[in-house]
């Protein structure tokens, strides 16, 4: 009888014990959802205020080589931040015919707070990636590197586009310095050989959360002290 009851009891603590680590882990999903419920409430209202001036706007710019990755982590995430509320600029999915590439593309970086730069193995062959790239850069918004299939050390400007007479000398120093600030700012690697595409979609949306929530905590920082 001692021994069945010293079992109860220690099945007892071991339930007990579950339970607690079930409802602490139910809280701590509860609460991102609460966050993120809390982040696309605030969307919508912006949107709502936008929509009256007539006016697209975008929460974040993903910045990619098609080729490598449009129809792979591009459009994934482009698709995971939208049924989260958040507005993304995919070129494909954001873009119309008629629409000027430059101007539309220039208004999508221009209208974000945050970027994701989707680095592969051809993208600095693209004049298209690389300037979109200093667009961004200059334009001082918060940028997420992927390094997708590609390491941070390989962010190098060609030599077929360095010795090429088509760009001038300051664009090219635009992309040299785009690419070291990439290479500078810490991001997320991906090996497709050994990698979880799900996975890199969730840490990449993660980082799309958590930034434009700082940002938005620092534009009403600012509103406030302006009021003052």
């Amino acid at each position: 009888m001692a021994a069945t009851g010293y079992s109860s009891r220690r099945s007892s603590a071991m339930v007990s014990r579950l339970r607690a680590s079930a409802e602490a882990a139910a809280q701590v999903m509860e609460g991102r959802t609460r966050q993120q419920q809390a982040l696309v409430a605030r969307r919508v209202e912006y949107y709502d205020e936008e929509s009256v001036a007539g006016e697209a706007r975008y929460d974040v710019f993903i910045n990619h080589r098609g080729v490598d990755t449009k129809r792979t982590v591009a459009r994934l995430l482009y698709e995971r931040l939208a049924r989260d509320g958040v507005n993304g600029f995919l070129d494909n999915m954001s873009m119309r015919p008629g629409d000027r590439l430059e101007d539309r593309i220039s208004a999508g970086i221009r209208e974000c707070s945050v970027a994701v730069a989707i680095f592969s193995p051809s993208y600095c062959d693209s004049e298209y990636c690389l300037r979109e790239l200093a667009m961004i850069v200059e334009s001082r918004k918060a940028i997420i590197p992927i390094f997708y299939n590609i390491k941070p050390s390989e962010l190098i400007l060609p030599q077929a586009l360095a010795d090429s007479d088509v760009y001038l000398p300051r664009d090219l120093e635009r992309f040299r310095f785009a690419l070291r600030e990439a290479k500078n700012t810490v991001g997320i690697t991906y090996d497709s050989a050994t990698g979880d595409m799900a996975e890199l979609v969730s840490a990449a949306a993660e980082a799309v959360f958590y930034n434009i929530e700082k940002m938005e905590k620092v534009q009403r920082r600012e509103m406030i002290v302006s009021r003052l």
